[in-house]
């Protein structure tokens, strides 16, 4: 018995010996591969792969409340200030090391706004040596206004990069190397009725961080940030069980939509100038998960027409089939003529391995347009799919831009009037759309804007009419701004 309590005890030991043995060899491994740091540094900070830690500290959210309490003729500037850090601690096996970071701000609601000509709201940056930047990677205006410098953000709402890849280096790998800026928001005082921005908005982080400065996935935004509830901002979501009169008449596909007559949905799509141009103006169709998985894209169209096509053929000859060896006139033009038209860079913002659902639908004047979406799209769509980067938009697209209300109504009956009235995609144009006739061979549907909007299914394929082209997005673009403002468009990260 007391042979068996010693080998226990034997055992005992051993087992404790290799324990600790195991975490000193652990111990320092860590020491050899890592940097030495603190251990508060061990919890906030970036290893990277050489083993180097990056610590980014944000500091404290900026924010300025004018009232009549504490803002008027005598009262002088109102300011708030930050000092958000970022600290390199170089890995032990160099004691050297060297990084890139961002330094800008997000700003995701602003209603500050001009009382006159000047600037009023001034935001002052400097960087690590003290020095105050005068000029912005995106764009931001530098002014000096009462004696106060800095970039002008009234009014501004979005994603500014004040300072792309800027260096950080260190020869430490125990208390490394720290910038620590300095960013100063300052409502100017003017010598003017200021009144307009008493009780002001403003809701903005000061960033430093390791990657380009966005304000996130853009169906994120739009899903989290626009949509509230049905009919706010302009968005429905169609899930069947809609908080409107009509929910039985939605889609029913949980796609988010835009409706009405002009809601803020404008996006600037293959130019990054400062003012967009009217041309590279689209609006956002609406957000769409074909696959029922939780990923959404983007669906834009261009904001006006590109001009005049066929959809199809010759005078003698014409059809309005798709198969995998033949494709109508349409299919070359928007995927190869309007295609070429844009950059790689913009090229590569598109999913251009999006199905799009081809198989037509026949024309009848007496259905809504949850029957033409039905047929066209959904449950009892039953055709050929195109894998394509540039389409047209559906029927059942245009029929969804208008309000509610219409969507009781026969968006195929010529004798309907007004259907466009409130629908933000009617047109003052014969336009096509993407479907073809099914019961016909040369037929496809066109947006009627002679017939107060209605859309109609008996038109030669042949003939000449307005396109305007239409794309779903990559589910991974990021937002870098803008309010969705026909001047102030969205805009995407490149």
């Amino acid at each position: 018995m007391a042979k068996t309590k010693r080998n226990i005890l034997l055992a005992i030991i051993l087992v404790l010996i290799l324990v600790v043995i195991a975490l000193l060899i652990g111990r320092f491994t860590y020491s050899y591969l890592a940097a030495q740091t603190s251990e508060d540094l061990k919890n906030e900070g970036e290893t990277t792969a050489s083993g180097d830690t990056i610590i980014f500290s944000k500091g404290n959210d900026l924010s300025i409340s004018a009232t009549t309490d504490n803002f008027n003729a005598t009262s002088g500037n109102l300011t708030d200030t930050t000092n958000p850090s970022v600290r390199l601690v170089a890995s032990s096996k160099t004691n050297e090391a060297t990084a890139t970071y961002y330094a800008g701000i997000k700003i995701n609601k602003n209603t500050y706004t001009y009382s006159g000509s000047e600037a009023e709201l001034i935001l002052t940056v400097r960087d690590e040596t003290g020095q105050i930047l005068t000029t912005s990677a995106d764009t931001l205006d530098y002014v000096t206004v009462n004696g106060i410098s800095g970039f002008d953000i009234t009014g501004k709402t979005g994603a500014f990069n004040i300072v792309k890849e800027h260096v950080i280096s260190t020869n430490s790998s125990t208390t490394g190397t720290t910038h620590t800026w300095t960013f100063t928001l300052t409502f100017v005082n003017l010598d003017i009725d200021q009144s307009i921005n008493e009780n002001a908005e403003l809701s903005m982080d000061v960033v430093l961080q390791k990657d380009e400065i966005n304000m996130g996935k853009f169906t994120d935004y739009i899903i989290n940030n626009i949509y509230t509830q049905d009919g706010e901002n302009g968005l429905y979501y169609h899930d069947g069980i809609g908080t409107y009169i009509n929910a039985d008449q939605e889609a029913g596909d949980n796609s988010y939509r835009y409706s009405g007559s002009n809601p803020n949905n404008y996006v600037c799509f293959g130019s990054d100038a400062a003012t967009c141009p009217a041309n590279n103006l689209y609006r956002i169709i609406g957000l769409f998960d074909d696959d029922n998985d939780g990923v959404y894209n983007v669906k834009l169209i261009k904001s006006t027409t590109n001009g005049r096509a066929i959809w199809d053929g010759t005078y003698d000859e014409h059809s309005n089939l798709w198969s995998a060896d033949i494709k109508p006139d349409i299919y070359y033009t928007l995927n190869t003529d309007f295609w070429n038209t844009l950059t790689s860079q913009w090229q590569s913002k598109i999913d251009a391995t999006y199905q799009w659902k081809v198989g037509g639908m026949t024309w009848n004047t007496s259905y809504t347009i949850k029957q033409y979406y039905d047929v066209e799209v959904g449950t009892n769509q039953n055709g050929y799919v195109e894998t394509m980067a540039i389409g047209l938009m559906y029927v059942n697209d245009y029929g969804y831009a208008s309000s509610p209300e219409k969507w009781l109504e026969s968006i195929g009956d010529p004798n309907v009037e007004n259907y466009g009235e409130t629908d933000w995609l009617f047109s003052d144009k014969l336009e096509w759309l993407l479907t073809r006739t099914s019961d016909s061979s040369n037929l496809a549907f066109i947006l009627y804007s002679d017939m107060g909007g209605t859309i109609d299914g008996y038109n030669s394929v042949y003939a000449d009419y307005d396109i305007r082209p239409t794309f779903y997005l990559k589910n991974d673009v990021m937002l870098n701004g803008g309010t969705g403002t026909e001047t102030n468009p969205y805009r995407i990260s490149l």
